[in-house]
């Protein structure tokens, strides 16, 4: 009688075992425990096999969910672990490498100026941009724009989707930029805070989107009256991990349409998303809105996952289970990180001589350039330095004021976040001689008044004199 030939034992592989335990009450005979090291590549500890008493009933690998975790060697069989990579061997496709189907730019006709407020005037934009596809929900005092993107996109084949949670908006958001398509949403400061994961995804993925955050009042719930204090937010904590984007900050209705269309532009120039940060009155502040003098018809980018034969090759994801991986990924974002610094964008206003450098943007700006008329009016050179990003900083312009200037004040609707960022910007450039640096300053919704920076520049030239 032949002898009986043993049967195959199981063993694991460390990649694809969740740790989740089922095999360990599975076996009849204690020969799996719980593992102690936990495997870098997945952040998991799998199962550790003790086969001195296996039976080779294979009951662990009936109850593994896994269908790679655990496996059967054939008992005359030598086996060596493969590279989990390498399992399914290489990607079954014949499809060619992609090629970039350049965007098509449409010439408009020249009309009237439109009286538009600043929410409206941002929809406008985000469509002559090219934008067809909006996921959002609905929050104070950002609805407008959500409204207006409804009523036009069904009318433009595009779509509309309002999700059941800002969460679920930004992954839609994640899908619909992954396959290159234009999309935006409108959201105010608890919304966007909700968003902040989803953006680090998009980031680590390089998946580009338009973010228009219309601040409000906080911490918390708040109000819904405007402020600034989303600028740390925007500038420094875009989520999880080493993220950064460019962040714009309108100061009229004009703007929200000419910078959400640059939005668009930048974000798809550099594979990342763009925040513009406005604030609640500028939002629903009207003005005369002229339209560009062309349009744009958006074709397909190359890395884009859209679903066609044409595409297969590509891939969206921003998972690196390997440590060394994921650090060579962030010296490449940091390396676009460094190259969007060329973006830096500034209006200045009547700071060729100007003593008194008053640094203002979004609505507090134009406070600000009202103040900076008055002060003319008493004699006192005074100028406007605006940043039109925030992110990076405009150190470069903000370098040509310094010369003449014997007082800085940075006004502004939050405690001190628009000064930090001019601070850490004259920091990083190196720059140490400057005034010392003033401020007007207002919150929860209250904005600086033109009165008071007047006030407070001429009692500080009295001091001075």
């Amino acid at each position: 009688m032949p002898a009986l030939k043993e049967r195959p034992k199981p063993f694991v592989l460390p990649e694809f075992c969740k740790g989740c335990g089922r095999c360990i009450s599975a076996c009849p005979k204690h020969c799996i425990s719980m593992g102690t090291e936990i495997n870098p590549q997945t952040g998991l500890t799998p199962v550790v096999l003790d086969l001195e008493h296996c039976n080779g009933c294979g009951l662990c690998i009936d109850a593994c969910p896994e269908p790679y975790g655990l496996q059967q060697t054939p008992a005359d069989a030598d086996y060596e672990l493969q590279d989990p990579a390498k399992l399914f061997g290489d990607r079954m496709t014949d499809a060619p490498e992609p090629v970039d189907i350049p965007n098509e730019i449409i010439p408009l006709q020249k009309m009237e100026p439109l009286v538009l407020k600043g929410n409206y005037a941002a929809s406008v934009g985000a469509l002559l941009a090219g934008c067809r596809h909006f996921f959002g929900y609905p929050i104070t005092p950002s609805t407008e724009g959500a409204e207006l993107m409804a009523k036009l996109l069904p009318h433009l084949d595009g779509m509309f989707l309002q999700a059941v949670s800002e969460v679920a908006a930004v992954n839609m958001m994640y899908g619909c930029g992954g396959a290159g398509m234009r999309c935006l949403t409108f959201t105010s400061s608890p919304g966007f805070s909700l968003m902040l994961e989803g953006i680090s995804y998009m980031i680590g993925a390089e998946v580009p989107a338009v973010f228009m955050n219309v601040m409000r009042g906080g911490p918390g719930l708040g109000n819904i009256a405007p402020e600034q204090a989303d600028i740390k937010l925007c500038c420094r904590g875009l989520g999880h991990g080493n993220t950064h984007a460019i962040v714009l900050t309108p100061s009229t209705p004009q703007e929200m349409l000419d910078l959400t269309i640059l939005a668009f532009d930048l974000a798809f120039k550099y594979r990342n998303p763009v925040v513009i940060a406005s604030d609640g009155y500028l939002g629903q502040m009207t003005g005369k809105v002229s339209l560009p003098e062309s349009m744009v018809k958006p074709g397909i980018p190359k890395w884009g996952v859209w679903g066609d034969h044409d595409h297969r090759r590509n891939l969206i994801s921003s998972i690196y289970l390997s440590e060394a991986d994921l650090e060579t990924w962030n010296i490449h974002l940091n390396e676009k990180y460094e190259a969007m610094k060329v973006e830096q964008r500034a209006d200045l206003y009547m700071c060729d001589d100007a003593e008194v450098v008053l640094v203002a943007c979004t609505t507090p700006s134009r406070m600000a350039k009202g103040a900076v008329q008055a002060l003319r009016a008493k004699g006192i050179k005074a100028g406007l330095f605006r940043p039109i990003t925030v992110w990076p900083f405009p150190i470069e312009k903000f370098k040509t004021v310094l010369p003449n200037a014997k007082r800085i004040v940075v006004v502004e609707a939050s405690n001190g976040q628009l000064e930090d960022e001019l601070k850490l910007a004259l920091a990083n450039a190196r720059v140490c001689d400057y005034p010392e640096i003033e401020h007007v300053r207002h919150f929860g919704g209250v904005l600086p008044q033109l009165e008071e920076i007047v006030t407070k520049v001429v009692a500080g030239q009295e001091v001075t004199v």
